[in-house]
């Protein structure tokens, strides 16, 4: 494909793809070349350089965020919600979780998502700073427990030619597991399928837990105002 019927929006998208089926070492301009049909050099006619792809990719999906109207619902309803829709963007996009280790993540798609999360949690009434704090820590949640979803897409690409050595690493784990009684007791069950796998529900669960929390904390404020007027 010449450098001139190529668009930005046609490489982006391609670099998605190539992220999704490789991971974020996978990306390199000659393999997103290929995939385009075009050469590797025709790509910088668009992107700067990897980094400038990487954000734009980013971007892109956060777009495929939903966000729920505060007004149509409970802040819980809209926090639960927009927190499970990013979890599956993560699950579906496992590289993502590797970006923000690695790069100073912005975009139009995700200042977008984080201004309707603090305008949620104020409508609720948290306080602007309560607010930050309160979508800060629902996101860090979220992150965090997509890692495990990220490890295993990740070990699954390593260990793809090598599944003998997967299961050799496997079986060494559940050696060194069988030494202690909780984690011995657990082998074989669905807690204990797959590297890093969470048992059932364990995502909606801790997520409820947490804003059960943040939940106390506008209980207890509102109750402090009605007793000074």
């Amino acid at each position: 494909m010449p450098r001139d019927t190529l668009t930005r929006d046609q490489i982006v998208r391609a670099a998605v793809e190539l992220l999704d089926a490789e991971g974020l070492d996978g990306l390199n301009m000659r393999a997103l070349g290929k995939r385009l049909d075009s050469a590797a050099t025709a790509v910088y006619w668009h992107v700067k350089n990897k980094d400038d792809l990487i954000l734009l990719a980013t971007d892109l999906v956060w777009g495929e965020l939903r966000l729920p109207d505060p007004d149509a619902a409970d802040w819980r309803t809209a926090t639960t919600a927009m927190a499970t829709d990013l979890h599956g963007m993560f699950t579906r996009h496992p590289w993502l979780v590797q970006v923000f280790a690695t790069h100073l993540v912005y975009g139009h798609g995700k200042a977008r998502h984080d201004d309707h999360g603090l305008a949620v949690h104020e409508a609720a009434g948290f306080t602007a700073d309560e607010a930050d704090q309160a979508a800060a820590a629902v996101f860090t949640y979220v992150l965090g427990n997509a890692t495990g979803a990220a490890a295993t897409a990740s070990l699954t690409r390593r260990f793809d030619e090598d599944q003998e050595r997967f299961h050799d690493a496997l079986d060494k784990a559940r050696e060194v597991a069988a030494h202690y009684p909780r984690l011995r007791a657990r082998l074989g069950t669905p807690a204990a399928t797959g590297y890093a796998a969470s048992p059932d529900e364990s995502f909606e669960l801790g997520l409820q837990a947490l804003l059960d929390g943040l939940e106390r904390r506008l209980d207890r404020r509102a109750s402090v105002h009605a007793r000074h007027g």
